[in-house]
């Protein structure tokens, strides 16, 4: 079985497209669509990655619709994607092979609160934050914040993370169970609403995380965490991201329970004044936020001075109030855009990877070396209680010869991350863009075990094909 770098395994059939698209509309009418400016919306818009539509979108009321979509699409052979809100950044709404998109806009219901047990029943175009919105009268939250007002869907497909993963986990930590639309059409539950079973397979995490590419989520049962009694932010200058780093790592190793603890350099800090209208010092910073008792956010904040003050970072300044910690944190959240907006015209190479804590200041600070000398500009931040970190490439598409540099530092960059136990995605996904890194990181037993299961569960290869692993 060859294990190839590039999609295999499918060609593109505009026969069996059009007598697909043809029954969709016959069934679903005028939720099929086929303009051209929806297709390149249900494609990847946000980075590098080339814009590859699909030939309809299909918005989706229900699970049974879903049911009915995925039937016609195997019956004519023909590609299923999935589609939240699009945010993703390695490729995974792409349609290479051409198909059908499926837009989850309409199942966006919050279906059960079980506020007693911490957990709810969502169908998967709910937005994390009108998921947020709607627990907010019941004392509950979901933490999982990506930044983006992602789909919980997507979320669960892509394995998201975020800015409270270092207290909270990610997306495979926070899903009891899904409801699944399976290659032939079937529904699978994954598992119950228990927060532990030994029964089996575990199917909820082998789904999390798989992209679209072993089947379709139309429902998701996740953990809630209470809203905390206290809540206090912080930035905290740093002279070096060596020492930034270094002041994350010892916060962690000495069991601060930190909620968020975020890095951003100093480039990164300059864009984030220029578009979100902030005064803060441009060197190297940390946002910090703290979760408990007003006792314990005390201590927790104190500790944490403390540790900064050693590394030659401080003053450390509180956002006490509501509104300026949202402020602060929406400013972090809007470093993609902030960051396009240093270089007007760029275009943005997004990349990701994520090292043992304890490399992290050694990987960070070589990302920098690397990125001087080839003569790029990528500022960084990163979710560094858990050792992930971002580059964001602004390159001008015009000029192949920075293409080309951008191209060898993503490269570099995994092969760095490697080297040091990591992966080449913390929480960006493999989608199109990271294919090529998988045999390196799992090894070709790993990766063949991935292209079996894929076989198993979608032998005709219409779940997002072209994404993860290559049927070759």
């Amino acid at each position: 079985m060859a294990l190839s770098n590039v999609a295999a395994g499918r060609a593109r059939n505009q026969t069996s497209i059009e007598k697909a698209v043809t029954a969709l509309t016959s069934t679903f009418g005028n939720r099929v669509v086929t303009s051209q400016s929806v297709r390149e919306q249900h494609a990847n818009t946000l980075t590098w990655v080339p814009n590859q539509p699909p030939d309809a979108v299909v918005y989706a009321q229900a699970a049974e619709e879903v049911q009915q979509i995925v039937r016609v699409c195997a019956s004519h052979d023909v590609p299923v994607i999935a589609f939240g809100t699009g945010t993703s950044l390695e490729g995974h709404i792409n349609a290479p092979f051409g198909g059908i998109s499926i837009d989850f806009r309409d199942m966006n219901k919050v279906l059960a609160v079980h506020a007693e047990d911490l957990d709810c029943v969502i169908q998967p175009g709910i937005t994390r934050k009108a998921l947020n919105e709607h627990l907010r009268d019941q004392g509950l939250f979901f933490p999982i914040d990506p930044g983006a007002d992602a789909s919980l869907g997507g979320m669960a497909s892509t394995r998201a993370s975020g800015t409270n993963a270092v207290r909270y986990g990610t997306m495979k930590d926070n899903v009891l169970a899904m409801k699944v639309v399976m290659a032939n059409g079937e529904l699978m539950t994954t598992s119950r609403r228990a927060k532990k079973s030994s029964a089996g397979y575990d199917l909820t995490r082998l789904i999390v995380g798989a992209e679209g590419t072993l089947g379709v989520i139309t429902e998701l049962t996740l953990k809630l965490a209470g809203i905390p009694e206290a809540i206090a932010s912080g930035v905290c200058p740093f002279p070096s991201v060596d020492a930034a780093c270094n002041a994350a790592i010892l916060t962690i190793q000495s069991g601060i329970p930190v909620a968020r603890i975020e890095l951003l350099d100093a480039l990164q800090i300059k864009a984030v004044n220029s578009y979100s209208k902030l005064t803060l010092p441009e060197v190297p910073m940390l946002f910090v936020e703290f979760h408990g008792t007003e006792a314990s956010v005390a201590e927790q904040s104190q500790r944490f001075g403390e540790i900064a003050k050693e590394l030659g970072g401080g003053p450390f300044e509180w956002a006490t109030k509501p509104e300026d910690r949202s402020r602060l944190w929406q400013a972090r959240h809007d470093g993609y855009w902030a960051a396009r907006h240093l270089r007007p015209g760029a275009a943005t190479f997004a990349t990701d990877v994520c090292v043992p804590i304890s490399r992290l200041a050694d990987c960070v600070t070589a990302a920098q070396r690397e990125t001087a000398n080839l003569r790029l500009v990528a500022p960084i931040l990163g979710h560094v209680g858990d050792g992930n970190f971002h580059l964001s490439l602004l390159v001008d598409l015009s000029d192949d010869d920075e293409i080309r540099r951008a191209g060898l530092l993503t490269e570099r960059l995994v092969e760095l991350a490697l080297s040091m136990g990591g992966t080449c995605t913390g929480e960006h996904g493999v989608g199109q863009g990271k294919m090529k890194y998988l045999l390196a990181e799992h090894g070709a037993p790993a990766l063949a075990a991935m292209v079996a299961v894929k076989r198993a569960l979608d032998p005709q290869n219409i779940m997002n094909p072209g994404k993860i692993v290559a049927l070759g």
